[in-house]
C-alpha cells in the first residue's frame, strides 16, 4: 500500500507539473501574439504616416522665386493666386479680409512667413466661417479671390496647394508645414503687421521701390 500511495502522489505531481508547464506555454504564446499585434500596428501606423506625407508633398506645387524684389504699381503673376516673385514694398497686414486684397501686398506677407488662404467668392457661408476659424492665428491671411481653379487654395512662399474645400484635411497640414517656417520663409522673423490693411478697390500700390529686406 505505501508503494501504491507513493506512485499515486508521483503521478499527481507529474500531472500538476505538466499542467503548469502548459499554462506557462499558453501565457507565453498570448504575450508573443499581443506583442506581435502591437508591433504590426505601430509599423502600419508609421507606414501610413510616410505614405500620407509622401502624398501630401506630391500635392504641393513648388517654384523657386527669389526674394527681396520690391516694385511699385500693379504686377502680373503667373499663378492664381501668386506664390512668390516681385511684390510691393508694403506688405498686407495679416488677418481676415472679406473682400479681395492686392496680390502685390499679399506676396510680401508670404515673404514674411504668412500662409494666404484664398477662396472662391461663392463658397458657402458655413465653409467661409470654417476658414475664419483656421485663419484666426498669427501669420495668416484670408481673403476671397475670383478665378480660382479650386474652391480653396492655400499659398506660402514658393508653395501652394489646391484644396477640395474648407474641410480638406490637408489644409491644416499645409498651415503647420509652411506657416512661419524658417526653412521656407525668406525673411523669417519679419513682422506681419505694420503694413497696409486696404482692400483691392483702394489704390495702395503706388509706393515707390523700397528697401530690399523687411
Amino acid at each position: 500500500m505505501p508503494q501504491r500511495r507513493g506512485n499515486t502522489r508521483n503521478a499527481d505531481n507529474a500531472a500538476r507539473r505538466e499542467e503548469f508547464q502548459q499554462q506557462r506555454r499558453r501565457r507565453a504564446l498570448v504575450r508573443r501574439a499581443a506583442l506581435g499585434a502591437v508591433l504590426l500596428s505601430a509599423t502600419g501606423g508609421i507606414g501610413y504616416c510616410v505614405i500620407s506625407d509622401r502624398q501630401f508633398q506630391a500635392d504641393v506645387t513648388t517654384t523657386q522665386y527669389p526674394a527681396a524684389q520690391h516694385m511699385a504699381g500693379a504686377l502680373t503673376y503667373r499663378e492664381t493666386p501668386p506664390m512668390g516673385g516681385a511684390h510691393n514694398v508694403s506688405w498686407q497686414n495679416c488677418g481676415i479680409y472679406t473682400t479681395p486684397i492686392h496680390s502685390e501686398h499679399a506676396v510680401h506677407s508670404l515673404e514674411h512667413g504668412a500662409v494666404w488662404i484664398t477662396y472662391r467668392p461663392d463658397l458657402p457661408a458655413a465653409d467661409v466661417q470654417r476658414l475664419h476659424t483656421l485663419a484666426s492665428d498669427d501669420y495668416m491671411l484670408l481673403s476671397p479671390y475670383a478665378g480660382l481653379q479650386a474652391p480653396v487654395v492655400a499659398t506660402a512662399w514658393n508653395h501652394q496647394m489646391q484644396m477640395t474645400g474648407a474641410d480638406d484635411p490637408r489644409l491644416p497640414q499645409f498651415i503647420r508645414r509652411f506657416k512661419n517656417n524658417p526653412g521656407t520663409t525668406p525673411e523669417f522673423g519679419a513682422s506681419c503687421f505694420g503694413g497696409v490693411s486696404s482692400s483691392a478697390n483702394v489704390n495702395s500700390l503706388s509706393t515707390g521701390t523700397g528697401p530690399l529686406m523687411r
